[in-house]
């Protein structure tokens, strides 16, 4: 799948220190949906922050399904799995902001941490209505990235601080579940090329491809993804692929063989049993089954 259009800032070195931890934002984005994007999770010590302007669609967060509309605010963090489906009628439009916190001791929390930020370690997914002006401080923060003017970032770390305690505030009532990860030895942009290497490369994505991509062995490849996702290269690969098999078996245009090639499989026989293998029923069976559902 290829990326969408829209605005995007991943070539930045923004990063601020507060209590115990140092922030990093590795990439800012805007932009309209005009495709699904399969389930993929976040590293530890990673949080996205999501904010849907206008459109509505579907997001599924650890198999639950969501409607998202205007004014939904949700956050991934780390090992969160997530998928998106726009409703084609109505595309969703999104800010998104991507987070790694590096630690200076072992653990993120800490008594040397304000306490709101303790509260955004303590939740790894939330989803609801922003109560907090969230979209004013996206606006504001995306202009001066636009406009890159004499001391924009001072104010772009200013407004990414105050993001983390705005969302806290959101966070506040809410049911947490998860607890603060342990430090990371993966660089930070490395976290992005995999993820992003799952994400849009999946097809045909191989571990020695992937290695390559960040510069290392691929022993050192396979251990990283199993220490910092809890999976093996082959079970990650599988993921992004039967999530994607769900979103294009939804596209009644799309015949099964299509969607075998599409995906990367050697025989439609090959994919059938794979998808069995996963979801528990067969390609054909799963889309029959949509259909008897009603439309998003």
């Amino acid at each position: 799948m290829q990326k969408p259009i829209g605005k995007f800032y991943d070539d930045l070195d923004i990063s601020f220190s507060i209590g115990n931890v140092c922030c990093r934002a590795l990439k800012l984005s805007y932009e309209q949906y005009q495709r699904s994007f399969p389930s993929h999770s976040h590293s530890r010590n990673s949080w996205e922050l999501h904010y849907i302007v206008c459109g509505r669609g579907r997001i599924t967060l650890n198999r639950t399904p969501y409607e998202i509309v205007p004014n939904t605010f949700f956050v991934t963090g780390p090992h969160v799995e997530h998928s998106q489906v726009p409703d084609p009628s109505d595309p969703v439009t999104e800010y998104c902001i991507y987070l790694k916190f590096e630690p200076v001791s072992t653990l993120l929390k800490s008594k040397e941490n304000p306490d709101f930020l303790n509260l955004f370690f303590d939740t790894p997914v939330f989803l609801g209505q922003d109560t907090q002006n969230i979209r004013s401080l996206m606006q504001i923060l995306f202009r001066e990235l636009d406009t890159r003017s004499v001391g924009y970032l001072t104010v772009v770390r200013t407004l990414l601080l105050q993001l983390l305690v705005q969302s806290a505030r959101n966070f506040r009532g809410f049911d947490r579940t998860g607890n603060a990860a342990a430090t990371s030895s993966l660089s930070d942009r490395n976290y992005l090329i995999i993820e992003e290497s799952f994400l849009y490369d999946y097809q045909n994505l191989t571990l020695e491809s992937l290695a390559q991509r960040l510069g290392l062995g691929t022993r050192q490849t396979e251990r990283l993804l199993k220490d910092h996702y809890g999976k093996t290269f082959l079970q990650k690969k599988s993921d992004a692929k039967m999530s994607a098999a769900l979103i294009l078996l939804a596209d009644a245009s799309k015949s099964i063989t299509e969607i075998s090639a599409s995906l990367g499989y050697s025989s439609v026989e090959h994919f059938s049993g794979a998808f069995r293998k996963y979801h528990g029923v067969s390609p054909r069976a799963w889309r029959n089954a949509k259909r008897t559902k009603p439309p998003l």
